[in-house]
């Protein structure tokens, strides 16, 4: 271990796995509670045509990834009733992969970047560019604690949060706008293509784990760097993809967080309630 931390690009993976894992666990567990992983993973996938077609013109695909995403999340959190939101999202995600296709066809030497962009490239990741996700992961935190009440008012109880006076489309635009920014992180370290594993599989498996909100979203936080550590360590020992690692490791922990829930008692009327009533009672 102590070898593996001579390397600045191994420290610099680190640092940015951490930032990146706990941006993801927060900003995931309020994605799994609203039931809005879909639109989360379409965001994601609409950053590729982001980032070759800033490739295209000359300019950072970071750049071009980020601003495509943050553009996407605004356009889903004002769109309405969720049935047409669906539609319009697997809509706008297919036309997304087509338009990346289109863009590398006309600049095929950003290819090989191409693959970074769908894969994510971790162990490539420079100084500078960790300084950036901190300041970005530093900003998403600040906003989400700002809208985490009539957040967490909105997505438990939407009707009632309605009537109450919470600016309904306001808040849901922030937050997308939040899930928007995080999904260009996490690209930085697993892709475009594989972001669901490290923003969804943490949070939902502390979804499974928890009953508390806070509680939720410590646990998930804590998984997600946790599976990014991991996997950084694992991808050092044995030469393998780092974001095989982290897709490998999430879908175990979820997979085992299942388990867990089974194996633990619950009664019959308890069983019959959603999991938001079960983090309501809570509050």
């Amino acid at each position: 271990m102590s070898t593996m931390f001579d390397y600045e690009f191994m420290r610099n993976a680190f640092y940015a796995c951490t930032v990146v894992g706990i941006v993801c666990g927060a900003v995931g567990y309020f994605l799994v509670l609203r039931g809005q992983t879909f639109a989360g993973h379409a965001l994601t996938h609409v950053g590729f045509p982001g980032a070759t077609g800033a490739g295209l013109i000359g300019l950072s695909p970071f750049f071009g990834l980020t601003v495509f995403t943050v553009i996407a999340g605004i356009g889903i959190g004002l769109l309405g009733e969720r049935a047409h939101r669906d539609v319009a999202i697997g809509i706008v995600l297919t036309l997304s992969l087509g338009l990346g296709l289109l863009f590398l066809h006309f600049y095929t030497a950003f290819a090989g970047q191409a693959a970074n962009v769908l894969f994510g490239n971790v162990l490539g990741i420079s100084p500078c560019t960790v300084i950036i996700l901190a300041m970005m992961g530093a900003a998403i935190l600040v906003v989400q604690v700002a809208i985490a009440r009539p957040l967490l008012f909105a997505s438990l109880q939407p009707e009632l949060a309605e009537a109450r006076g919470v600016p309904i489309t306001l808040v849901s635009t922030l937050f997308m706008t939040l899930v928007a920014l995080t999904a260009a992180e996490a690209a930085q370290i697993v892709g475009v293509l594989l972001v669901f594993a490290l923003m969804v599989a943490p949070a939902a498996t502390a979804f499974k784990l928890t009953r508390g909100v806070l509680a939720g979203i410590l646990v998930s936080m804590a998984l997600a760097v946790a599976i990014a550590w991991i996997s950084l360590a694992l991808a050092y020992r044995t030469d393998w993809p780092t974001s095989f690692w982290i897709t490998a490791l999430g879908a175990t922990a979820y997979l085992a967080s299942g388990y867990a829930g089974r194996s633990r008692h619950v009664p019959v009327k308890a069983a019959t309630h959603s999991p938001q009533s079960s983090h309501l009672s809570e509050k």
